[in-house]
């Protein structure tokens, strides 16, 4: 039997660590859930006036509403969205009637209509204040002479537009530019991981222990037929 105590223990704390990960999962998976929820209702409050020094850890998702002009100056970001296709995101510049100025994510359009011309002029603008965390180390270079950006860095772009450092993701605008689809901000775009953790994890335990099982009767066998010789 002393063949077995240490497999056995082994098989035991390694089932254990395996199980607790799995439980740690199932508690962040609920958090994580119960973040997203919050987001969410955050996203569709009722909006408020655009903050004079919006900050970005405490201002994300907050709706506002924003009445001014919109002026010539866009950028161009490359996306694709499922099921749609290829194109890009319009960032403009916006004049707000108090004399500001900020950047309104203007929505979707596709590739081949890049250098079509866009509604410009007064409108009121609803939607939600964002910063974007869309760069990585694969992300190549901004093309600025195409002006062809890979990722909405919104520093780069109030720099580019001289703008405040104020991205507002459009939901709904008074002007009905059809050639424009607004891509509003919502939470699917952050990942939720954490049942396929829960799985990975579980499915882990369940084999060690059956691994363990499976060594503990190998064991045993052999120990029977060294007996028996």
């Amino acid at each position: 039997m002393s063949r077995l105590i240490v497999p056995l223990i082994f098989g035991i704390v390694g089932t254990a660590i395996l199980v607790s990960l799995g439980n740690w999962q199932v508690r962040r998976l609920a958090e994580k859930e119960a973040y997203l929820s919050a987001i969410d209702a955050r996203i569709a409050d009722a909006p408020v006036m655009l903050p004079m020094s919006p900050n970005p850890a405490e201002d994300r998702f907050l709706p506002v509403e924003v009445s001014g002009t919109y002026t010539d100056q866009e950028l161009h970001v490359l996306v694709s969205v499922k099921k749609v296709g290829p194109g890009y995101r319009i960032i403009s510049a916006f004049e707000t009637d108090t004399g500001r100025r900020v950047m309104i994510d203007r929505g979707f359009i596709f590739t081949p209509r890049k250098n079509d011309t866009r509604y410009i002029g007064p409108a009121t603008v609803t939607g939600n204040l964002h910063w974007p965390d869309e760069h990585d180390s694969y992300t190549p270079d901004n093309d600025l002479t195409g002006n062809i950006w890979f990722a909405r860095e919104v520093a780069d772009m109030a720099k580019a537009l001289q703008t405040e450092p104020v991205l507002v993701i459009a939901r709904q605008s008074s002007e009905n530019d059809t050639s424009v689809s607004p891509l509003p901000v919502d939470s699917s775009g952050i990942p939720n991981d954490h049942l396929q953790y829960i799985v990975t994890w579980y499915g882990l335990a369940i084999v060690w222990v059956a691994m363990t099982l499976y060594y503990l009767r190998l064991t045993l066998n052999r120990t029977r037929k060294t007996k028996k010789a």
